[in-house]
C-alpha cells in the first residue's frame, strides 16, 4: 500500500541534506588544501625549470636568465606531461572542467583515484614549464575528484555523489580566486544541471568553507585590486559596455574556434598523441622568445590590466602572442585551464578599447574589467557567474550595472553564433550532446486529474500497489510508471480513497504537448476572449 504523501511543495528535499552538508564542509577543506598544494607545486616547478632552484616563492618565467634555452623548457614539460598521460591516465589531458562534466553525466560522478594525484602534478609541470594556462581548471577537477572519492566511499546515490563532486570543484575555485559566491553560481550554471536545495546547500557549504580557510592559507581577497571608482552612470558608459560586450562575444567565439582548429590539426598528425604536448611546448617556447610575459599563468598581467597601468605593448602582446600560444598548446592536449588566459585576453580587449579612446588610467582599468567579465560570460556561457566573479575578484561594486550589460551582451552573441561553449564542445566531440538550458519539467506543471481518463471504481476493495493520487503531478505518474515498468497507472482520489481514473502514456504525451503549444503557438491576446469565458457572455 502506498503511504500517504504530503501536499505538493516548492522543493523536494529531505533530512539527508544535513549529512551531505556536513560532509561537504570536509570536502571544502580537502579541496582548499589541494588548491594550495597545486599553487605551491606550480611555484616549485617554475623555479626548477627556469631558475634551477627549489623554492615555493611565486615567480614569473619572464625573468629567467636562460636566454635562448628557454625555448626548450616547455618542450621538456610537454614530454613529461605526454608520458604521464600515456602511462598514467589520459584524463589528465585538457582543461579539467569538461572532464568533470563528463564524469557527472556519463560515469555516475565517479572519478578515477589516479586523477586526484596525476592532474595537479601534470598541471604543475605544464604551467611551471611555461604553459600559458590557468590553474583553476586543474584545481576544479582535482577538488571534484576529491569530492567524488569521498562519495565513492560512502553509501550515497548518484545524485548525492554528484553533489559531493561539484562541492569539491566549487571549493577549489573559491580557494583559488577568493570568489565563494561565483563558485556556487558556476556550479549551478555549468556542473549541477539543476537548482535544488538538496545540491545547492552542500555546494554552498563547501564553497564557504574554502573561502574561510583561504584567508588563513593564501590571504584574503580581492585577488586583483583596482583603483577606487566613483559611481558609474551615463548613457555613454552603458552603451560602451553594450558594444564592448558584443565585441568580446565575437572574440570569445573566435578563441574557441581557433583552439579547436589547432586540436583538429594535431589530430591529423602521423605521430602518437603522447608527443603532441611536446610540439605544443615548442610553440610556447618560440612564442616566449618574442613575448616572455606570455609564459606561465600570468596573474601579474591581469593585475596590471586591472590597475590601468598596462602599456600598449603588453596589451598587444597578450592579444597577438598569448592567445596564439594558449590556443596552440592547449590544442595539443596538454594539461591546463582556460579561465586565467581568457580573463587576460578579455581584459586586454577592454584595455585596448580604452587606449584607442585615450581614456585615463582609471578608465582603462574599468574597461579592462568589463572586457574580462564579458569574455568569461561569452566563452563559458555563464553570465551570472561572470558578473559575480568579476565583482568578487576585484571588489569593484560600482561596475555592477555595466558588467551586467556587457556580460549579457557577450552571452547573447555567443549563444546565437556558437552551438556550444569552449568547454562543452569537447564533450560534443566525444559523441555526446549536452543541453545547457534548464527549465521546469512540463509534466511538473500538470496535475494528474487534468490528463487522466475518468472512470469510477468498480469495487470498494483494496487499492492496487502502484497508484498515484489525483492531486499529484503528471511527473510523479511518469516516474512511477518508469520505475515499475507500467503502461498505465491508476489514479485515486485522496479524500474518498476511490479510483477516479487512469493515466496512460497517451495522456502523459498530451500533458507534454502543452509545453510545445506554449513554445509554438503565437496569439494576439489583446481583446481575446477564451472560449470558456465567452460562453458566459
Amino acid at each position: 500500500m502506498k503511504s500517504e504523501s504530503s501536499a505538493l511543495r516548492d522543493f523536494t528535499v529531505d533530512s539527508r541534506v544535513w549529512l551531505l552538508s556536513a560532509v561537504s564542509v570536509g570536502v571544502g577543506a580537502v579541496a582548499t588544501g589541494l588548491a594550495v598544494l597545486l599553487l605551491r607545486l606550480i611555484a616549485i616547478a617554475t623555479n626548477l625549470f627556469y631558475y634551477h632552484r627549489f623554492s615555493m616563492q611565486p615567480v614569473s618565467p619572464a625573468g629567467s636568465p636562460l636566454g635562448l634555452w628557454m625555448v626548450l623548457v616547455p618542450v621538456v614539460g610537454g614530454v613529461i606531461v605526454g608520458l604521464m598521460a600515456r602511462f598514467g591516465s589520459d584524463k589528465i589531458r585538457g582543461h579539467g572542467i569538461p572532464e568533470a562534466i563528463e564524469a557527472i553525466l556519463l560515469h555516475r560522478a565517479r572519478v578515477d583515484p589516479r586523477i586526484a594525484v596525476l592532474k595537479p602534478i601534470s598541471a604543475a609541470i605544464a604551467i611551471g614549464s611555461g604553459g600559458p594556462f590557468g590553474a583553476e581548471g586543474p584545481i576544479i577537477m582535482t577538488g571534484g575528484a576529491a569530492g567524488s572519492l569521498i562519495g565513492q566511499w560512502m553509501h550515497v546515490t548518484d545524485a548525492e555523489r554528484t553533489t559531493l563532486l561539484v562541492a569539491g570543484a566549487a571549493a577549489g575555485m573559491s580557494a583559488t580566486f577568493a570568489t565563494p559566491v561565483a563558485a556556487i553560481l558556476l556550479a549551478v550554471e555549468l556542473l549541477l544541471f539543476e537548482w535544488r536545495p538538496r545540491s545547492l546547500v552542500p555546494v554552498a557549504a563547501a564553497s564557504a568553507t574554502a573561502g574561510i580557510l583561504r584567508v588563513y592559507w593564501l590571504g584574503p581577497g580581492p585577488l586583483f585590486a583596482m583603483p577606487a571608482l566613483a559611481a558609474i552612470h551615463g548613457i555613454a558608459v552603458f552603451l560602451g559596455a553594450l558594444l564592448l560586450g558584443g565585441l568580446v562575444g565575437l572574440v570569445s567565439a573566435g578563441m574557441s574556434r581557433m583552439m579547436y582548429a589547432f586540436e583538429d590539426m594535431f589530430e591529423r598528425l602521423p605521430i602518437h598523441w603522447m608527443w603532441w604536448p611536446a610540439l605544443g611546448g615548442l610553440g610556447i617556447g618560440i612564442g616566449g622568445l618574442f613575448f616572455p610575459r606570455g609564459l606561465g599563468v600570468g596573474y601579474d598581467n591581469i593585475a596590471e590590466l586591472l590597475h590601468g597601468s598596462a602599456p600598449l605593448g603588453l596589451i598587444v602582446g597578450i592579444l597577438a602572442a598569448k592567445s596564439l600560444m594558449w590556443a596552440f598548446s592547449l590544442g595539443s592536449g596538454t594539461s591546463g585551464g582556460v579561465l586565467a588566459p581568457l580573463l587576460m585576453i578579455g581584459g586586454a580587449v577592454g584595455a585596448l578599447a580604452a587606449h584607442l579612446a585615450h581614456a585615463p588610467a582609471e578608465a582603462q582599468a574599468f574597461w579592462a574589467l568589463i572586457g574580462m567579465g564579458a569574455m568569461l560570460a561569452g566563452a563559458l556561457g555563464v553570465p551570472l557567474t561572470a558578473i559575480l566573479f568579476s565583482l568578487e575578484v576585484t571588489h569593484c561594486l560600482p561596475a555592477l550595472l555595466p558588467l551586467t550589460i556587457a556580460c549579457v551582451a557577450a552571452y547573447l552573441v555567443t549563444a546565437l553564433i556558437m552551438p556550444r561553449s569552449i568547454l562543452t564542445e569537447k564533450i560534443s566531440r566525444r559523441g555526446y550532446h549536452l543541453s545547457r538550458e534548464y527549465g521546469v519539467d512540463p509534466l511538473e506543471l500538470v496535475i494528474a486529474r487534468e490528463v487522466m481518463s475518468p472512470r469510477e471504481s468498480a469495487h470498494d476493495g483494496p487499492l492496487p500497489d502502484s497508484f498515484i493520487y489525483s492531486d499529484e503531478t503528471a511527473r510523479a505518474a511518469a516516474e512511477k510508471m518508469a520505475t515499475e515498468g507500467l503502461q498505465t497507472i491508476t489514479v485515486v482520489d485522496r479524500k474518498s480513497r476511490k479510483v477516479s481514473g487512469q493515466i496512460s502514456l497517451t495522456e502523459l504525451l498530451r500533458g507534454r504537448a502543452r509545453s510545445v503549444e506554449r513554445e509554438r503557438e503565437r496569439l494576439r491576446l489583446f481583446g481575446y476572449i477564451p472560449p470558456e469565458e465567452g460562453g458566459h457572455n
